[in-house]
């Protein structure tokens, strides 16, 4: 099996991730919700999302973000441990929404609580600016040895 991609000191761009496609560096979801990645190593992804702009009609964050936040979130930290040339493709996500959110920025955490040949699982938690849980999520990634869409 490769090894896991290296730890990045400065916050990451997506065209970094394993296997990401130059191509699509411009039309990212992330870039849309305003995730922002913080950190990146194969135990620990980082990122932010701020409330205003992700609502649903009764003016709390929406669910749909929350699971958008999560699957960026696993998707890297699986991608930085399939290794060089392989990449992550997400196959299950998961989302349980404990506490809804009305304003400010929430934060994600994603860990790896499985690492194969052919899946990798993470384990993300949502919190608000008070440092509650909001969201509970786990994503499995297939783990494909070339990118889609690679020759």
């Amino acid at each position: 099996m490769s090894e896991p991609t290296a730890s990045h000191e400065a916050p990451p761009s997506l065209a970094d991730v394993p296997g990401a496609d130059p191509g699509a560096a411009d039309q990212q979801l992330n870039d849309k919700l305003g995730i922002t990645v913080t950190e990146w190593d194969p135990q620990r992804v980082v990122a932010t999302m701020p409330v205003k702009g992700n609502l649903q009609p009764y003016g709390l964050l929406h669910g749909g973000a929350n699971a958008a936040l999560a699957e960026t979130l696993g998707s890297i930290c699986a991608g930085v441990n399939a290794g060089a040339g392989r990449a992550a493709v997400g196959l299950e996500l998961h989302c349980t929404h404990h506490r809804a959110v009305r304003s400010g920025t929430v934060t994600g955490v994603a860990t790896p609580v499985h690492v194969g040949r052919g899946t990798i699982t993470a384990d993300i938690v949502i919190t608000d600016e008070h440092d509650r849980r909001t969201c509970t999520a786990r994503l499995t990634c297939v783990i494909r040895e070339n990118a889609p869409g690679a020759t």
